[in-house]
């Protein structure tokens, strides 16, 4: 049984956080119950210098949420078809947040927001108090693997390159291209 991650451990920086959600389980309660799956693979962003980062041109109305506390849920649509799920992370005021790209069973940031029900209803929710989307930690620290975020062409050279995704080492995850 995971215990529920509180804001302290949310609010930390998205490089901090993004390879220590690795493992954690994201937790998605539907009308078919309560469905855990353990997060495999994460993507941080980091601010408006990122320039891969969808605040990398200010606050807008659909980035407003990057610039919440830390445990917001920001979900948005890629491509008009596809929920892209984030944890926002890091001090309010101050945009930063991890994409999840993977949990078991399905590698890539689309196909668990399907499996997992999550769409943009959940925009904005405080996964530190709700009751349909929130993290557990049960205690399981993986090893993993740093490595260029993928998606991003329209980035600066310098952001393209960074090594900001991070991929469960475990023999049987295979992320996504």
């Amino acid at each position: 049984m995971g215990k529920r991650m509180g804001r302290k451990a949310l609010s930390r920086s998205a490089k901090e956080l993004a390879p220590e959600l690795l493992g954690k389980l994201l937790c998605r309660k539907t009308d078919k119950g309560v469905l855990k799956y353990r997060i495999m693979e994460t993507e941080c962003y980091c601010g408006e210098k990122d320039t891969a980062c969808h605040a990398s041109r200010g606050k807008t109305e659909r980035t407003k949420v990057l610039y919440e506390k830390g445990g917001t849920a920001y979900v948005y649509l890629c491509y008009g078809i596809h929920a892209l799920f984030n944890v926002v992370s890091g001090k309010e005021g101050h945009p930063e947040a991890v994409l999840i790209r993977g949990v078991t069973g399905y590698n890539g940031p689309g196909k668990l927001t399907r499996a997992m029900e999550i769409d943009r209803t959940l925009n904005e929710e405080d996964m530190v108090t709700s009751h349909l989307l929130w993290l557990e930690d049960d205690g399981y620290k993986p090893e993993y693997v740093a490595a260029k975020r993928v998606g991003i062409d329209y980035a600066t050279e310098e952001y393209r390159n960074i090594l900001w995704r991070f991929i469960v080492k475990d023999g049987a995850y295979k992320p996504a291209k």
